[in-house]
């Protein structure tokens, strides 16, 4: 059995215990919780009871980081495409099709299969299991750009960097019909539809449910019957520029939940078998959460919507 891991270290911060030690240690706040209720953490040589504790700077610390776990989904060799990788997180370009994360219905060939089996040994654990950090996802049948921690300390940075919404992220789209006007502010509360709780939906504006939600949108090109649009994301709710481009309108091409294709298109998608909504996670922008070097990744369109936009150029 592997030996924990001993880090060691002095308290540079004061206020509550947890924080002062996930700043010290680049361990989550939510795993040096867990370590201290486990008595895997000493301050001074005294055991750490609580996270709650008033820290005090100048204090040494040993914290016994046990081995990760090993996580139940199965490494897979699925080829992936990687813009980038480092120690701390890897950028994937996820192609339509495939699952970010093992569920009922998808216990293989999903992301984190294949990222198992890429990061094979490189994986300090997140929360104590070795698994990449999903910090956010894409639907099956979208494409693109997506970011995954490979350390607990990257997966901190990286969700805290999305909770507070200064990740860049711009998906390309084909709508149905030409949004009117041109380019604008799409905004409305995102929870699940009270006719249908498969689906999401934008919420009244007194709703005291569901989460805010601003997408920003701009029309690239009109091709015939469609759009092809850049949608900019302040936020990333679940199906985000698929509910709001359908709330106005300009549903998504091929979207089998939102979508209703115009009638003129039918045969077109048909003939392309096209039967995915046209949503392609094209630009990604972030500080790297450990060197804070900022980052910025392009994933050019695939080519069935390629393909689409050419079959429907005006």
């Amino acid at each position: 059995m592997a030996e924990a891991e001993i880090i060691t270290g002095t308290l540079v911060d004061t206020g509550r215990l947890d924080k002062a030690l996930a700043a010290a240690s680049g361990l989550s706040r939510e795993r040096v919780k867990g370590l201290i209720a486990d008595g895997a953490v000493e301050l001074g040589g005294k055991p750490a009871t609580s996270g709650s504790a008033k820290a005090e700077a100048g204090t040494t610390f040993t914290i016994a980081l046990p081995p990760p776990e090993p996580l139940a989904a199965q490494p897979q060799d699925i080829p992936l495409d990687v813009l980038f990788e480092d120690e701390h997180l890897i950028v994937v370009n996820k192609p339509a099709g495939m699952v970010v994360h093992p569920a009922v219905g998808n216990r293989d060939g999903t992301l984190v299969n294949a990222l198992l089996h890429h990061c094979k040994g490189q994986l300090s654990g997140i929360n104590g299991v070795a698994r990449p950090g999903i910090v956010h996802r894409i639907d099956k049948d979208t494409s693109g750009l997506l970011a995954v921690a490979k350390s607990d300390a990257a997966h901190e940075g990286l969700a805290r960097q999305f909770a507070d919404h200064s990740i860049a992220r711009r998906y390309l789209a084909v709508c149905a019909g030409y949004p009117n006007p041109p380019s604008g502010t799409i905004a409305g509360r995102i929870g699940r539809s009270d006719r249908d709780r498969k689906k999401m939906a934008v919420l009244p504006d007194d709703a005291t449910r569901g989460k805010h939600a601003v997408t920003h949108y701009e029309t690239i090109r009109r091709l015939d019957h469609a759009a092809l649009i850049e949608c900019r994301l302040e936020t990333g709710r679940t199906h985000q520029v698929r509910v709001h481009c359908a709330s106005i309108g300009h549903a998504l091409l091929g979207d089998p939940v939102y979508g209703r294709t115009p009638k003129a298109l039918r045969p077109l998608l048909d003939e392309l078998g096209f039967d995915r909504q046209a949503l392609h996670a094209a630009r990604l922008g972030f500080r790297h959460p450990i060197s804070a070097e900022t980052l910025d990744f392009r994933a050019e369109l695939p080519a069935d919507m390629r393909e689409l936009i050419d079959q429907t150029a005006r």
